[in-house]
């Protein structure tokens, strides 16, 4: 086993890939994923499905695993799920690299990912994408927020999904054989919103089915009309991120605050957080740029004050406090 792991750290090809069939984890994918990434049952059961199909040799074996699009609003758990793949499939969350295509809506910042041309400044540093996924070819590469990229992007993802390698600046071939490749996208995220509202309240499960699949539909052609037809056609799924519940909203709040919690007892502290304060948080009364102050009251009981963006709240004018 020792030397396993020396191979895969040399590699960058996780244990599990280097030691075991991978049959048992691919079967039990969606389970696995359930539990980092709640209320997107569709999207999980798309990915899998996917993966398994490339895993069973019914793709392509110069391409990619996979590659996906996820689109959705903001906060739903895109990234999350990249996350999570990343941990699952290739061992480890630091197995992912994550591009904020922003940071590439112009020609001139093209460059970046491949390397910059001999003689221009950044040459010797070589590409962001290529010098990642070259030392890491076992990978997840993140391409956030897609539709901000400049077209010379798409171009070279195009060799990217039907070659599964790439040419930097300095004439090296990187091989993207081993990636999964994910982008996502906001594009049709207002249509999620509207119907969303619908979904998961006072709807059975075949109309909340009917729902997804309506929607689904509508931002299809959203992504249609947005990108261009031969690059969608290489994806593997066209994957929408539906609108979560307030119940689904309150679980993912109770997993990270555990995460919270697990840091806060490596220091010997014990945090309990009520409902009425987890309440309040959903329903925005304590909200994103509030001031938070945490305090110990008289009694010795730790309390949650919440003011005004900006500034601490004011002693006479602070709301009740809220036991935690």
């Amino acid at each position: 086993m020792y030397r396993l792991h020396i191979v895969s750290s040399w590699t960058g090809i996780p244990v599990e890939k280097v030691s075991t069939d991978e049959s048992d984890r691919l079967l039990k994918m969606e389970e696995t994923l359930h539990t980092h990434v709640i209320g997107q049952d569709e999207a999980v059961k798309a990915i899998s499905r996917a993966i398994r199909r490339a895993r069973v040799g019914l793709k392509n074996p110069n391409r990619p695993i996979a590659s996906f699009i996820f689109s959705g609003s903001t906060g739903v758990g895109k990234s999350e799920l990249a996350k999570s793949l990343a941990t699952y499939y290739f061992g480890s969350e630091e197995a992912m690299i994550h591009l904020d295509m922003s940071e590439f809506m112009e020609r001139h910042t093209v460059s970046k990912l491949i390397g910059s041309p001999p003689g221009y400044v950044g040459y010797t540093e070589g590409g962001q994408l290529t010098e990642a996924v070259g030392h890491r070819p076992y990978t997840v590469v993140l391409f956030d927020e897609i539709e901000k990229a400049h077209p010379d992007v798409f171009n070279m993802m195009l060799q990217i999904f039907e070659d599964g390698r790439l040419t930097d600046s300095k004439g090296r071939t990187v091989d993207f054989k081993n990636t999964l490749l994910i982008m996502t996208s906001n594009v049709g995220s207002s249509v999620i919103e509207k119907g969303g509202r619908r979904i998961g309240f006072d709807l059975d499960y075949d109309e909340k089915d009917s729902s997804y699949n309506r929607i689904k539909s509508l931002v299809t052609e959203e992504l249609k009309q947005y990108f261009r037809p031969e690059f969608l056609n290489r994806l593997d799924e066209m994957i929408v991120f539906r609108q979560l519940t307030k119940l689904e909203v309150k679980e993912i709040a109770d997993i990270m605050l555990k995460e919270v919690f697990e840091r806060l007892k490596n220091k010997e502290i014990k945090l309990q957080l009520e409902d009425s304060m987890a309440e309040k948080m959903l329903a925005r009364e304590i909200k994103e740029g509030d001031s938070v102050i945490v305090d110990v009251d008289s009694d010795g009981n730790v309390t949650v004050l919440s003011g005004s963006s900006g500034a601490p709240p004011e002693p006479e004018a602070s709301p009740e406090p809220l036991p935690v």
